[in-house]
């Protein structure tokens, strides 16, 4: 039987002085925008290659972050390693590339220069040492010389674990044009270099090449795969046309040879998404009977097919990785609720255990480990509980809560989330989330609020919803529906898309309303709709298509003008992938708010970010 302790001796006097997550000696009244609103404490966590100590990113002011170390021993003192303002970088995450040394990811938002009322995302890499000395970044210096700019610098594919401090990374090459000398250089593209992030000492590894678009490595510092344009689909294009050719290489041997050719248009082909040393072969996504499922592929001479994971209801939603070579152990999906597939025999006992030892937080994800796994970092949670870090001891047999991720929300009860399914228009189930104020266990004619979610590529997952939590704690029912043109129920749930099949999406999400006032769930005088990005566009466009249904509505960040929406990529390389999204037609003008505005007879709030991209 695993022994379960709770822990807080190595950082309670710590969590008592830091702002994020101490509370003042003096109890103040609960702030619900505050506590539901704020970043969360921890953004992101790993343990060190060791075992011995942890990283951790919390936020300050603005858009502001630290990392912290700190060790796993009682009685350990937490160093602030790196700080990011947030004018213009954030802080993106970080990991050890050593057990004294960190690597750290960051990103901002910078004017377009061609065009000062548009921003692009850049982004960086940094090293630093565990107690905050010798900060380096380990990315392109660009020079006066350089004929160009790197906006996406260059992404660790290789943590070497066999190696101390270095890393296998992508790498953009830019010409150099030193005018009048013999040092000139036309060197372009996506290569691949051995950094050491401490003399920052490079290796080159694979030469650049200007169709290169990413490389695959297999965790144990040998590339493997290299993904690049399909010169034919792409001949003559001013844009990207999202159409891929995957190359792999022999072991031991430096040729490439065609493995798969892949369509981020709609996710047709073969996709490698990781290389298992051991087994010699690529993990990767492949359609079957029109959802995603988890392959895997022979790098042999002879490239074999195999289904590793499949579902006959939903998508398979993403890999499950761990250790420092980011070893595959199993694969993730949803239906309803969130579940796991393990491959490796070794791991299924360890999350039996984990799950009898915490069984008040079903939804448990392995985050990362140490090299030799004795030291699991594992984080838990639930729909009420926003879930914590903690620390397992294989060799021990221990289970250590390390930290929470909302401190400001540690007492307070939550409401349950509780999945459905709802009838639309023309007899469809659509799956859905209610999440009801604590407490309430039969609602009945109580305020309520329909929220869509964002995308429309994307889903609405069992667990902890901040925004959904906020408006409970405030005596609001909140239905979250997976309309059709949601991700993650295959290609018939997808339909066209949200955009080009919105009279359906968009159907199913009024449907969801009068569902709330036919169980008798909703008052019909208090209900609204909240929504972000395309769910910002879906509570406008369901106004537009029943305008008395919702008696106010909030969108935030949304698409009001479809015909503007393609137009604001024009000069961006997805601009034909997006096009083609959209598409051309009657729906462009049916389906934009903006061309219906006489349709609003209930109040509007609408807010918008002043950083956005677009």
């Amino acid at each position: 039987m695993m022994r379960m302790s709770l822990y807080c001796t190595a950082l309670c006097g710590l969590l008592t002085a830091w702002a994020p997550f101490g509370h003042a000696d003096t109890p103040k009244p609960f702030d619900a925008a505050a506590a539901f609103g704020d970043r969360t404490d921890i953004t992101s966590m790993r343990i060190s290659p060791d075992g011995v100590s942890a990283l951790f990113v919390t936020p300050i002011a603005g858009q502001g972050s630290v990392v912290y170390t700190v060790g796993l021993a009682p009685g350990a003192k937490a160093n602030a390693a790196f700080y990011s303002d947030g004018k213009p970088f954030r802080l993106n995450g970080c990991n050890w590339v050593a057990n004294d040394r960190l690597v750290c990811s960051v990103y901002g938002l910078t004017p377009d220069h061609s065009n000062l009322h548009r921003l692009l995302p850049v982004t960086r890499m940094v090293a630093v040492n565990a107690d905050g000395s010798k900060p380096q970044q380990l990315t392109t210096q660009l020079s006066q010389y350089s004929a160009g700019a790197v906006q996406y610098d260059s992404n660790v594919i290789d943590w070497l674990p066999d190696q101390d401090a270095s890393v296998l990374m992508e790498k953009q090459y830019i010409p150099e044009n030193h005018e009048g000398t013999i040092f000139n250089s036309n060197v372009r593209g996506l290569g691949v270099d051995m950094v050491d992030t401490r003399t920052l000492a490079v290796k080159h590894v694979i030469a650049p090449r200007d169709d290169a678009v990413e490389y695959i490595s297999d965790g144990r510092g040998t590339v493997r795969i290299v993904a690049v344009v399909d010169k034919k689909a792409q001949a003559g294009a001013t844009y990207a046309a999202g159409q891929y050719v995957f190359l792999y290489r022999l072991r031991d041997s430096d040729d490439w040879h065609r493995l798969s050719t892949y369509s981020s248009a709609d996710r047709t082909g073969f996709e490698p998404v990781a290389v298992d040393h051991d087994l010699n072969i690529a993990y990767g996504w492949k359609k079957l009977e029109g959802r995603m499922a988890l392959y895997s592929m022979s790098l042999d001479a002879s490239p074999a097919e195999k289904l590793v994971f499949a579902r006959p209801d939903v998508d398979v939603g993403g890999v499950i990785r761990i250790g420092r070579d980011r070893h595959v152990i199993g694969a993730s999906y949803s239906t309803q609720v969130q579940h796991s597939e393990f491959f490796a025999d070794n791991v299924r006992p360890m999350m039996v255990a984990l799950h009898q030892a915490l069984p008040q937080r079903p939804l448990i994800s392995v985050v990362d480990s140490s090299v030799d796994g004795s030291k699991v970092l594992v984080f838990a949670g639930s729909d009420v509980d926003p879930g914590s870090y903690y620390i397992l001891d294989q060799q021990a047999h221990t289970l250590h809560k390390f930290l929470g991720t909302r401190a400001l929300l540690e007492g307070v009860t939550l409401g349950h989330v509780k999945p459905l399914t709802y009838p639309s228009g023309d007899g469809t189930n659509i799956p859905a989330y209610l999440t009801l104020p604590p407490g309430v266990e039969d609602p009945h004619g109580m305020p309520a609020i329909v929220m869509p979610h964002g995308g429309p590529a994307s889903r609405d997952e069992w667990g902890f919803d901040w925004l959904a939590q906020f408006y409970a704690a405030r005596g609001f029912v909140v239905l979250q529906p997976e309309f059709r043109g949601s991700a993650g129920y295959g290609d018939d749930w997808f339909v066209k898309n949200g955009f080009k099949s919105w009279d359906i999406a968009i159907g199913d999400v009024v449907a969801a309303g009068h569902w709330l006032v036919k169980q008798g769930i909703a008052d019909p005088a208090k209900l609204a709709i909240v929504g972000w990005s395309y769910g910002g566009y879906a509570a406008l466009q369901s106004t537009v298509v029943d305008p008395t249904l919702f008696k106010a509505i909030v969108a935030i960040a949304p698409v009001t003008d479809l015909a503007a929406l393609k137009e604001e990529h024009r000069w961006f390389t997805d601009y034909a992938l997006l096009n083609s999204y959209v598409a051309d037609g009657p729906h462009v003008h049916d389906g934009s708010p903006i061309a219906h505005a006489d349709k609003f007879k209930q109040p509007i709030l609408m807010f918008h970010g002043t950083s956005d991209i677009t």
